[in-house]
């Protein structure tokens, strides 16, 4: 709890922080993109009245958890107040895979996992593992929530789970001690910490670097004592944990897009009538269009908040990032039987027309 709870009050710190300090950036919590009004008429339900626990494992400050609120006022409203959603933040319920027995169970409703927790379940959430696969938020947009999304939302409702949305987590970025790093050639030997994720040690490995599993709470120590050179998060894992304290240098790779999903225990599900099904539906693609605004404008203005702090950050050329590309083709190579070849030969001929 004490890591979780030193993350939420750094994080408001800086928000409050950017609101005082730059008229142009003002974004205090309150500041986020406002709640949206909610559309749509009441839906009808069978009369009886139902509650809904929805759990994450991110904290109250930052993007999902904002959608949630988003989320919850559009199924009590227009659920005449039938559905009452309880909101869960924090891994107060149990981290992502906990969360997820507990929908398999029965006893849990709701959560919103990344997809990499999942892989083993899910087979096919490997592809938001591989590096570069999408190169702008615009195709991780048209990629989840055209065909190919509603195709891997089907494929992950079994296993007592019901898959009806997508959001964001976001763009990973590398911070390091040593150099600014714009090439592969600028990776070389360097100890960077990674999450324990096959894909993800292939990827570094492959790059040159010396790809070194950890668990996110021995982090900061490791970086300060030089165990470790560098790491890899979105930016605002990066200016949450006070990384900039110890990496002097930052890369803006966006190496890997990672969505959250939300899930919806199967039991609960079934015992809904079909037009509070459709109403859950709605309201996880309302939340999700919502919760990648507020993750974006968090994300270009804590980056800001980190240059102005003295972290100097390189911002590679289309040209770098090809290079990168090139030379994690192996990886490609590796995967592709094991994820799907179609699955990633579709998502390239959106992102590479």
């Amino acid at each position: 709890m004490h890591a979780h709870y030193l993350a939420k009050r750094t994080l408001t710190g800086i928000l409050a922080t950017l609101a005082i300090s730059s008229a142009s950036l003002s974004l205090a919590a309150t500041d986020m993109p406002p709640l949206p009004e909610v559309d749509g008429t009441v839906v009808e339900g069978d009369g009886n009245d139902y509650t809904l626990k929805f759990s994450i494992g991110t904290t109250q400050s930052g993007a999902q958890y904002r959608g949630l609120e988003y989320f919850k006022d559009i199924v009590e409203k227009r659920s005449d107040g039938h559905i009452k959603v309880q909101l869960f933040h924090s891994a107060q319920l149990g981290d992502d895979l906990q969360a997820v027995s507990a929908l398999q169970a029965g006893t849990l409703e709701m959560t919103a996992p990344s997809t990499s927790p999942l892989v083993n379940m899910f087979p096919q959430f490997a592809v938001f593992d591989l590096p570069f696969l999408f190169p702008s938020p615009e195709v991780a947009d048209k990629v989840l929530d055209g065909e190919i999304g509603k195709r891997m939302l089907e494929e992950a409702s079994t296993n007592g789970l019901v898959a009806i949305g997508w959001a964001e987590n976001g763009y990973r970025q590398l911070t390091d001690s040593k150099a600014a790093v714009s090439t592969p050639e600028d990776l070389k030997g360097l100890k960077i910490r990674t999450m324990q994720n096959p894909i993800h040690l292939d990827i570094w490995r492959t790059l040159g670097a010396n790809p070194t599993p950890m668990s996110f709470a021995e982090l900061f120590t490791a970086l300060e004592q030089g165990v470790v050179d560098g790491q890899e998060n979105p930016w605002i894992t990066i200016q949450s944990s006070r990384f900039n304290e110890v990496q002097p240098y930052a890369t803006e790779t966006n190496h890997v897009y990672t969505p959250f999903v939300t899930l919806v225990s199967e039991r609960f599900w079934n015992k809904l009538p079909e037009s509070y099904q459709g109403l859950l539906v709605e309201a996880a693609g309302e939340m999700g269009r919502y919760e990648r605004e507020v993750s974006r404008t968090l994300n270009d203005a804590i980056k800001q908040q980190l240059k102005d702090e003295g972290m100097q950050i390189t911002e590679l050329s289309a040209e770098q990032v090809a290079t990168f590309q090139d030379t994690l083709a192996p990886v490609y190579d590796d995967w592709r039987d094991k994820i799907g070849g179609e699955l990633i030969d579709d998502i390239q001929a959106i992102s590479q027309p």
